[in-house]
């Protein structure tokens, strides 16, 4: 039961983080991220955004072992 608490613990905080991440890269960029990937369909940056995300699964998945 502790390792399930544990998890989702580090789950929460990994959202965070990636909430965080992405309002501070809203903030630097002066541009709507969504709105250059969705509407202009801006691939460059979903190939960013893409690999941020990836690297918090790691971080991740390694503060869990």
């Amino acid at each position: 039961m502790t390792e399930i608490i544990n998890t989702l613990i580090y789950a929460g905080m990994g959202l965070g983080v990636f909430i965080i991440a992405l309002a501070l890269m809203e903030v630097a960029t002066h541009f709507s991220i969504s709105k250059k990937i969705a509407d202009e369909g801006n691939i460059a940056l979903a190939i960013v955004i893409a690999s941020i995300i990836a690297s918090l699964g790691m971080i991740i998945s390694s503060a869990i072992r």
